[in-house]
């Protein structure tokens, strides 16, 4: 035991070292291409970097439409192209200035200290007075609604939720406080006591289930990473089937299912993985979460759209073993990569609420949808201020599209509530999706998430750095 807490703590030392010796280094290049900002990073490679720079720049709501990844040899190159979610370049320079930082780890506390100040403590402060609720169970209509009227009746405010449900499993992350005190519920009894509750509502839906409740803390991890965590625990992937075996064995242009395809790389001792799906927002971030949450290491990685269709293609190894994988691990990483994929895609319609933040809105607004016969399949919904902002996803209760006067009826019975309908836009290309906001531009603002994007800061230094090798080393690549 002794020796294997000196090893992680000289790796850690060694870690920070090559940090410090090369620190990160990232350019935004505005003027290579037209259509999109070219991200630029080179730094010492470390374990799960890729991700964390991934999550910085979907948790700005940027789209990332091509990327070209190398980290062998301990080194990490990269070149992310993006642009905002309307589908145009990068120009604001607080915007980039931040990016430039945050990219860098080893300099975030830096940012927090020198700019943010006394609001970064504030926030930090106000999350480690929540409280999660982490949930796992058999899907179906009105669950979030009894889920939610449990959490009134004994007292708890939910602040914020993210739902997905996938394959009939559904995974809930619900951050709330105690009613009375704004606070966090540190009570062992009054925890044990609302798990209990809650486990009975899960239960009456099916043996299969899982309640946490868990204080929030620094380094929480990512909310959406967590939920891809719950229902990978949950094994929602089992039920998954390749998408070519549907189609007789092979690939068919029309189809737009995802394809997931596994292949031995025997001169390096990779596995070279190759996935097409459909493209969306945040769809790298998704399929990174699973490679790294199932401890596989990416080398070299290409990642492009083309039309509505996205191309991620992988180089990879297990961390715990050099030998190539056996065909059931092959098997299950296929389905694994598939769930992970099919999980944030919803249909039907987003109904998006902005609206004054009180005790049992959750309870409310799900009470109106499960009394009209609509199913929820995935919620992102948080609190601003004295506001609640965010979108529900909704079908019928067969899983098909929503009468229009059932919606309107929704939208009286909300009384105010609810500020836009729009169609799920997952199914729609980076493109389509893109070209779709712009024409509902205005209610989109009205209902804009809390994230990084609203946290912008105008008088960081410029990083100067060229970026020169790492253009050149991707030029024939990427050609």
């Amino acid at each position: 035991m002794m020796e294997i807490i000196h090893q992680s703590r000289i790796d850690r030392e060694l870690e920070s070292l090559m940090e410090r010796i090369y620190p990160p280094r990232v350019c935004i290049d505005n003027d290579s291409r037209e259509e999109c900002t070219v991200v630029k990073v080179d730094s010492a490679n470390k374990d799960g970097i890729l991700l964390e720079m991934v999550q910085v720049l979907t948790d700005l709501d940027l789209v990332i439409s091509k990327s070209f990844i190398s980290s062998d040899g301990g080194w990490f190159m990269d070149v992310f192209h993006v642009t905002d979610s309307f589908g145009n370049k990068l120009i604001d320079e607080s915007l980039m200035l931040y990016i430039q930082k945050a990219l860098c780890a080893s300099r975030r506390g830096e940012i927090s200290r020198e700019k943010l100040g006394n609001s970064w403590k504030e926030e930090e402060r106000v999350w480690r007075k929540k409280t999660a609720v982490e949930l796992t169970g058999t899907d179906g209509p009105g669950l979030l609604s009894e889920i939610s009227a449990v959490l009134v009746e004994l007292g708890f405010k939910a602040t914020s939720a993210t739902a997905w449900t996938h394959n009939d499993r559904a995974a809930c992350i619900i951050h709330v406080e105690d009613d009375s005190t704004s606070g966090p519920i540190d009570d062992p009894i009054r925890l044990a006591h609302v798990e209990r509750h809650l486990e009975c509502v899960l239960e009456a839906r099916g043996e299969k289930r899982s309640v946490r409740l868990t204080t929030l803390a620094a380094g929480r991890t990512h909310t959406e990473r967590r939920l891809h965590q719950l229902m990978y625990a949950d094994r929602d992937y089992e039920r998954c089937r390749a998408c070519e075996a549907e189609c007789g064995g092979e690939h068919k242009k029309e189809c737009d299912g995802t394809h997931v395809w596994i292949g031995r790389c025997e001169e390096k001792g990779y596995w070279g993985v190759n996935v097409r799906s459909r493209d969306r927002p945040k769809l790298l971030f998704d399929t990174l979460c699973v490679l790294t949450d199932m401890n596989y290491v990416v080398f070299h990685a290409a990642i492009r759209s083309a039309g509505s269709m996205a191309h991620q293609e992988y180089f990879v190894r297990h961390k715990a073993s050099s030998t190539l994988l056996r065909e059931s691990e092959r098997q299950k990483l296929t389905l694994c990569l598939i769930a992970a994929i099919e999980r944030r895609v919803s249909h039907g319609l987003r109904i998006d609420i902005n609206t004054e933040n009180r005790v049992g809105l959750m309870r409310e607004l799900t009470r109106v949808f499960r009394e009209n016969g609509l199913w929820i399949s995935r919620v992102e919904i948080g609190t601003r201020g004295d506001k609640a902002e965010g979108s529900f996803y909704v079908t019928d209760s067969a899983g098909g599209e929503v009468n229009p006067k059932i919606v309107e009826l929704v939208r009286q019975q909300a009384g105010g509530s609810i500020v836009a309908v729009h169609r799920s836009p997952c199914r729609m290309s980076t493109a389509s999706s893109s070209s779709s906001t712009r024409e509902h531009k205005s209610g989109i603002e009205a209902v804009r998430k809390f994230s990084l994007g609203s946290m912008l800061w105008s008088q960081l230094e410029r990083l100067s750095d060229s970026f020169g090798s790492i253009r050149s080393s991707y030029l024939a690549y990427s050609e």
